[in-house]
Parts: C-alpha cells; sequence; structure tokens
C-alpha cells in the first residue's frame, strides 16, 4: 500500500478546499464586524462560507450569522492570546508560520490545476486500461506462501493425500490471510502480481495449483473457491473520482519537479 504522506493529505486539502471569490480581492476591504477597535475583513467570511457551501450547505442569512458571531468568538480569543505574548513564543509562532505556507500551497495548487485541466479523452483512455485490467470476472482464491519451492510441494503432496487446505494455510508465511485459511477474498486477477493471476484463472472451481508458483514474494500453492461476473461503473460514474486520481498525479509529477530544481544545501 502507498504511503499517504503529509503532503499528500496537504494536496488533497488544496483539491477539495474552496477558494475565496476572485472579485473579494480587488474590492475595497470591508468589515464583517470590529471588535475592540480591530476591523475583520469580510473575506473572512467568505472563506469560511465557501467552506460550507463545500460541504452542502446552502447559503442562508443565517449561516452569515453564524460565520460571523464564529469569526468575532475567534478575534476575541485572539486579541486575549496575543495580550499573553503567545504570538512571541517560539513555537507558536513556527505554527503560524506554516499555517501561512499552507494557504500559499494551496492557492497554488488550486492555480496550477485550473491552468492544466485534465482532458475528457485522458480520462476515457485511463477508464478503458483500467477495465481491461480488471477485465469482466471476480475471483475468489485462496493460497498458502512459503519461502522454498520443496516446502511448496510438500504442501501439494498433504493437499493430494486428503488434507484441508484452511489448515495447512496455518504455516503460510502471509500474515493477511493464513487465520483466515488463506482466503484472499474477492478480486480481479489484475490486482494480484502477473504470476499469480496468470496460475488463478488457468483454474477451475475447488481446483488447486498442480505445481507451485514463483513469484517475488516466495512459493505459492493457489486454490480457486469460486467466481463471479463483476459490476463495474460507467464511465460516467466514475469519472470524478478518476479526474481526482489524474490531479493528484499530476501535481505529484509537478512537485516533484520543482523539487528537483530546488538547490537544497
Amino acid at each position: 500500500m502507498k504511503r499517504v504522506s503529509t503532503l499528500a493529505a496537504l494536496l488533497l486539502a488544496a483539491l477539495l478546499s474552496p477558494a475565496a471569490p476572485a472579485q473579494e480581492a480587488k474590492a475595497p476591504a470591508k468589515a464583517v464586524a470590529t471588535v475592540n477597535g480591530m476591523a475583520i475583513p469580510k473575506v473572512r467570511a467568505d472563506v469560511l462560507v465557501a467552506g460550507q457551501h463545500a460541504q452542502g450547505t446552502p447559503e442562508s442569512p443565517d449561516l452569515r450569522t453564524k460565520v460571523r458571531e464564529e469569526l468575532i468568538r475567534r478575534e476575541v480569543i485572539a486579541q486575549e492570546a496575543k495580550k499573553k505574548g503567545f504570538d512571541k513564543k517560539p513555537e507558536v509562532a513556527a505554527q503560524m508560520e506554516m499555517a501561512r505556507q499552507v494557504a500559499l500551497i494551496q492557492a497554488y495548487i488550486r492555480d496550477y490545476i485550473r491552468t492544466h485541466p485534465v482532458s475528457s479523452e485522458s480520462l476515457k483512455k485511463e477508464y478503458d486500461q483500467v477495465v481491461a485490467r480488471l477485465g469482466d470476472k471476480e475471483y475468489k482464491a485462496r493460497h498458502i506462501l512459503v519461502d522454498q519451492e520443496d516446502e511448496a510441494k510438500a504442501v501439494i503432496d498433504k493437499l493430494k493425500a486428503g488434507g484441508k487446505f484452511e489448515d495447512l494455510a496455518k504455516q503460510s508465511k502471509d500474515p493477511g490471510s493464513k487465520e483466515r485459511g488463506g482466503e484472499l477474498g474477492w478480486s480481479s486477477p489484475g490486482n494480484y502480481v502477473k504470476p499469480f493471476s496468470d496460475a488463478l484463472v488457468k483454474l477451475a472451481k475447488g481446483q488447486y495449483t498442480a505445481a507451485p508458483i514463483k513469484s517475488n514474494f516466495g512459493w505459492h500453492v493457489i486454490q480457486l473457491d469460486d467466481i463471479r461476473e463483476r459490476k463495474l461503473p460507467s464511465f460516467d460514474e466514475a469519472k470524478n473520482e478518476l479526474a481526482q486520481n489524474a490531479q493528484r498525479q499530476l501535481i505529484e509529477r509537478h512537485l516533484g519537479e520543482l523539487r528537483n530544481k530546488a538547490k537544497v544545501e
């Protein structure tokens, strides 16, 4: 599984977080309230309202009232924190700077996505490739994974002698399946490494491999329990998810390019 990094989480937030309306940056600064002589700019309210819109909350006077009150509460607490000198503490100053960086990064990434749109043609091509890889059938399989070919041959001999696959699976070195009798659940052959998938699709229901199967994980003994038709979503149903994945990949490549060009000492 791919590790989810802090940067990846930040990128996801940038994709999903709404931006403040562009016209607000050009309009004269307006205040939604003044707290102890300190004005709260309207653009802050616009950002919070946009965030609520992104979560499905419709525009309403009540929403604006709640957002205004939230901003007043934040300003009151922030002013008290400044009175106590928290803004001068190194660790708080560092957090404030990091928050500023996050806002800049999200704005940059939103703009990059806007200026580098993913075409429907490329999404359709990706969809067709995924469909071809997954196929129209799912397989419910079990396996026993061992280090040596002789160990796998011994497992097959025990199966031929009447041994139960579920019992023999306890010696498997695959921790994710050994306690379930070697069961891997339903999956498309394309989700497995090629030697495994090639052997799996040749089996009949209830049959196990007559010879050990070698992969980069070790030696497998594979049994096919069942087969069923796979129902895949249509292109229109999958399009949004495909677009998000394509955008993430686009951003990751761009960030890699920027990192490679940066002078780091």
